[in-house]
């Protein structure tokens, strides 16, 4: 009997591990130098699918997916931290080299956040349309330590209609991206997401400030931005929240908004081409 208990408690124990939510799910596709695609908040890795098919060279694409958006599981909190812990897990464990990190938003915070934490693992980063501290920018002279879980304002975005939320989502899509069926694309990847993981992984977001860790990161880093609202206003932004970055190309698309996959895809295709072959 004693043994027979010893034996469930094994097996409960193996499926519980095994059933854990991960914070990450990968697609990877050809072969060659590892490129690991990070998407934005609430995106899905597929946001990447034409840039992958538009490379000129041999890579082999680790396109990366979020928990509690695009129908996976949510996970606990802190989710941002969670995600890059499993990232670094991933590298490390497949035992890439020379990996090269292209990240879009939030996905650029993350690339950052690797390449310091990875040291000559990665050999070049790719950022498209991030900034280092949001924060700063979206919400100036606001502290840290207003930015919590249990606030006011994450609160009644919890407890928000359905109708409402929707509204805020078709106004959120229309400021992402210029192209209107794409609107209705980013819209969809809200309106899916787990509310939890969308209200309180964008918390951890506006906490986030990687300013201090870029004086660490001296690879070729490739910095990307729409020019929305304009270049005067973006260009300052850049190099105010890069400053702390030593090897650095600052480049700004000719038109469009955040989404410049969507808004300006063959600009995009020729950097990311010129960058890597570099």
């Amino acid at each position: 009997m004693k043994k027979l208990i010893i034996i469930l408690l094994v097996m409960f124990s193996g499926n519980h591990l095994f059933s854990q939510t991960s914070a990450i799910r990968i697609k990877k596709s050809g072969v060659g130098t590892p490129i690991l695609f990070l998407p934005g908040f609430i995106t899905p890795g597929s946001v990447w699918d034409e840039t992958v098919k538009n490379l000129k060279g041999t890579y082999e694409s680790h396109l990366v997916s979020y928990a509690g958006f695009n129908g996976i599981d949510p996970i606990d909190m802190p989710w941002y931290d969670a995600i890059k812990k499993e990232l670094i897990t991933y590298i490390r464990t497949n035992k890439l080299k020379d990996v090269k990190l292209i990240g879009h938003s939030m996905g650029g915070n993350l690339a950052v956040d690797l390449a310091a934490e990875l040291g000559n693992i990665v050999n070049q980063v790719i950022i498209v349309d991030a900034l280092s501290c949001m924060r700063e920018v979206m919400m100036p002279g606001v502290p840290l330590e207003a930015f919590q879980y249990n606030s006011r304002y994450n609160q009644q975005t919890l407890e928000m209609s359905a109708d409402a939320f929707q509204q805020t989502a078709t106004m959120m899509a229309q400021g992402m991206t210029s192209v209107v069926e794409k609107q209705e694309v980013i819209k969809s990847w809200i309106l899916e997401a787990d509310r939890k993981t969308y209200v309180y992984g964008y918390t951890d977001l506006l906490k986030l400030d990687l300013r201090p860790a870029l004086a660490s990161i001296k690879i070729p880093v490739l910095i990307l931005g729409a020019p929305f609202p304009s270049k005067e206003v973006v260009v300052p932004n850049f190099e105010k929240q890069y400053a702390n970055l030593a090897n650095k190309t600052i480049e700004i698309a000719p038109s469009g908004r955040h989404f410049i996959m969507f808004d300006q895809p063959e600009w995009l295709y020729n950097q990311i081409n010129g960058f890597l072959a570099k």
